[in-house]
């Protein structure tokens, strides 16, 4: 283990004391609110700890086994036991030192929310919109494999099929840590179902995952900045929807940030939908500038959040799927967009892992 992550977890050791006397004094009780966040805390680090111990006591057994094994006077019989001692207490240190690693890494709180998931044509045209519908299919999927809920809040279908824009509620306990990485520009190139001659066209996508805001701690709007309208919902909806206007747009002034909602018969319900989606989307505009800012001198592997990146290409003559961000190659496509995402996921969050490691070890975590 580096030098780093062992001063991390002295501190970490620190810590604990620090928390065991503050706990112990009697009065802290008559505060529930910091009692309950310094109960938490105590069980998160006193776990991390007796870890960390163990992997020290591991190491000093590893240390006396090796002795024994390079004594000049060892017996076969105590050699064979220093052997196995070394090599379980390996074994056990590398279990250990991956667990601990884990356990340091920065953890953003928005990934175990809900998450909204815009799908928008680019270019191509039609041929982009069809894609848009194949992505659309492809999320809907591995959802429904998750048993995440899912709900349409708007959608602009295109004529020939798939759709201009469609936005996704999606709920489920870390649907937004799970589906962060798929922001980003997404291309296709396969021959169209219009194409006579056979030529393979490309068009793109892009797509925009948002953390659902935590309705406790959302931004309060001031209302004079929102204007709100009222229209006839478009899509698919039933009769009463397409009589009434129900669908509701608000702008916020401000920034020109437009959410809208036309899913439900209910106004009010659409309205408090489309709140959500305009919060989402100003929130994630002040995550992007702050993230600017603070990256300015070095763009990450991942996660960047720059839509005009060209994250994946869809290869239909080869059956191809490239991530371009971390280089990964699959020639499953069929099975990627019929909603098996996991292998593409979690190999994108091994490398995001293996980025804030190396920041963690570098001493800039």
């Amino acid at each position: 283990m580096k030098a780093s992550l062992r001063q991390q977890f002295e501190r970490l050791a620190l810590r604990l004391s620090e928390l065991d006397a503050t706990l112990a004094d009697g009065n802290i009780a008559a505060e529930p609110k910091r009692f309950r966040a310094l109960t938490k805390e105590h069980a998160d680090v006193s776990g991390l700890v007796d870890r960390f111990r163990r992997f020290e006591q591991r190491e000093r057994d590893l240390t006396t086994a090796e002795e024994l094994l390079g004594a000049e006077d060892v017996d076969s019989e105590m050699a064979r036991m220093a052997e196995d001692e070394i090599e379980g207490a390996r074994t056990e240190m590398n279990d250990l030192q991956r667990e601990l690693q884990a356990a340091l890494l920065p953890r953003d709180p928005d990934d175990d929310r809900n998450a909204f998931l815009e799908i928008r044509a680019g270019t191509g045209g039609d041929e982009s919109a069809l894609f848009a519908g194949d992505l659309t299919r492809m999320y809907l999927r591995y959802c429904e494999a998750r048993r995440w809920p899912t709900e349409v809040l708007s959608e602009s279908p295109s004529e020939l099929g798939g759709y201009k824009e469609i936005v996704l509620r999606i709920s489920g306990d870390g649907a937004y840590g799970r589906l962060r990485f798929e922001s980003g520009g997404h291309r296709v190139q396969r021959v169209p179902a219009t194409e006579t001659q056979g030529r393979i066209h490309t068009s793109a996508c892009t797509v925009a995952v948002l953390p659902e805001p935590d309705a406790a701690e959302e931004v309060k709007l001031n209302p004079a900045e929102l204007r709100i309208d009222t229209f006839r919902a478009s899509g698919a909806g039933g009769q009463h929807v397409n009589k009434t206007d129900s669908a509701i747009r608000i702008t916020h002034l401000p920034t020109g940030i437009v959410a809208e909602c036309q899913d439900d018969r209910s106004q009010h319900r659409n309205k408090a939908k489309a709140m959500a989606v305009l919060l989402a989307r100003l929130a994630d505009k002040e995550r992007a500038e702050r993230s600017a800012r603070e990256a300015a001198t070095r763009k990450g592997l991942i996660g960047s959040g720059d839509r005009s990146d060209r994250i994946r290409t869809y290869n239909f003559p080869q059956g191809r799927l490239t991530d371009h961000r971390i280089n990964l190659t699959l020639y499953r496509l069929q099975a990627i967009l019929d909603g098996d995402l996991d292998e593409v996921i979690e190999a994108l969050q091994a490398a995001r892992a293996a980025e804030q490691l190396a920041a963690l070890e570098s001493g800039q975590g």
